[in-house]
């Protein structure tokens, strides 16, 4: 059985940073691809930053390079920077994680069979 867990949220103010972590767990589960998703209530949970297995990062434009993810594969633990944030980034931030995810679907939902989850991020004005 695997268990994703997201840790790190909390209430910041714009321009703050905060970084998120993501453990994964699971028997024989090494060496996953992951991503981090976000969703404001009433839509739809976007993918936001991913990391293969062979450490391949993709981001969404949206974020004009603010966020940076990246993985200790020694501990399946993985992280998001989140820097200069905005009140837009306020969200539930949820981890995901599959065994091989294809180039196409690093930030599509349906990609990641594992979740977690959220943790909440509020940017105060």
């Amino acid at each position: 059985q695997v268990h994703v867990a997201e840790s790190g949220g909390g209430l910041v103010q714009t321009g703050d940073s905060l970084n998120l972590t993501c453990t994964i767990a699971g028997a024989g589960f090494e060496n996953v691809a992951m991503a981090w998703f976000r969703q404001i209530p009433g839509k739809e949970r976007e993918g936001i930053a991913a990391i293969d297995t062979d450490r391949v990062t993709e981001y969404a434009e949206s974020l004009a390079g603010r966020f940076i993810i990246s993985r200790d594969n020694a501990k399946n633990i993985f992280f998001l920077q989140m820097n200069n944030l905005k009140s837009e980034d306020t969200a539930m931030y949820f981890c995901a994680a599959v065994g091989y995810v294809a180039r196409w679907s690093r930030l599509k939902r349906a990609g990641y069979m594992y979740w977690g989850q959220g943790t909440q991020v509020t940017v105060s004005s």
